[in-house]
């Protein structure tokens, strides 16, 4: 395997924490507080989704965590989501609305649908990428790091360095199903090809998706990774470990 001496970023995808806090009335488990156990773990940034339909992370959450990121100048705040999802009745301002606000760090626009269980795919620039070029600029505009969720395809990366992107995150959900299985090597190459292909033309380099502590080691391997996503599986792991070990866990196996 080819190994990078780039320092791979964990940053913490909290929506399952507000997944489970939506399930009862009130505020626990604090989506705030858990960001603070990550921080203090060593986490180097925090990731929200906020949805239109408001299953998880919340418009407030994401502004309270905003104010939160603040206090902490050296980590990132990123919020991901569909550019395209406007306005709805139920309080969510639009996605474009939310991060103009709030200035994060860097947005990752994801091309998912209000009816979608999880992110499963990542853009066809080939559809969206001028609809895709004047949002890309706006936030650009505003100073925020704007990130694509991608498929290893090199022909959509090529249009993803087109349409302004400052990085794009590979989709790693196939990778991770391929896991122990004769397939794998075939995917991994896919990524590793398309990571340096991300690289020559100058495109900084995301991954998330079902990485978890069995495959994020070999996947961190590729070259030029900056940061990682990592939600579900983190907080499955905290069931067993608690949230500060399992952050120091997957810190841990990025370090190697």
């Amino acid at each position: 395997m080819t190994t990078s001496n780039v320092k791979t970023a964990l940053s913490v995808n909290l929506n399952k924490i507000a997944l489970l806090r939506n399930s009862r009335d009130g505020n626990y488990p604090s989506v705030v507080h858990h960001a603070q156990v990550c921080i203090d773990a060593g986490a180097d940034g925090i990731t929200v989704h906020p949805r239109p339909d408001q299953r998880h992370i919340r418009p407030q959450d994401a502004r309270d965590l905003s104010a939160l990121l603040k206090q902490h100048p050296a980590l990132e705040f990123n919020i991901e989501g569909n550019p395209f999802a406007g306005p709805a009745d139920n309080g969510y301002p639009g996605f474009v609305e939310l991060v103009t606000e709030l200035c994060p760090h860097q947005a990752t626009l994801v091309p998912d649908s209000d009816d979608q269980l999880t992110s499963d795919h990542g853009f066809d620039l080939r559809i969206s990428g001028e609809s895709l070029k004047p949002i890309i600029q706006a936030l650009k505009e505003r100073g925020i790091r704007v990130s694509l969720f991608m498929d290893p395809d090199v022909e959509q990366i090529a249009l993803a360095k087109e349409v302004g992107a400052d990085r794009i995150e590979l989709y790693t959900g196939p990778y991770a199903a391929a896991w122990g299985s004769d397939q794998l090597e075939d995917i991994y190459q896919l990524h590793h090809a398309a990571a340096q292909y991300a690289a020559d033309i100058g495109l900084g380099l995301n991954a998330g998706h079902d990485l978890n502590l069995d495959n994020l080691g070999k996947y961190a391997t590729i070259p030029s990774l900056l940061e990682v996503s990592i939600g579900h599986a983190l907080t499955v792991d905290s069931l067993a470990m608690g949230m500060s070990n399992a952050v120091a866990a997957y810190r841990e196996v990025l370090q190697q």
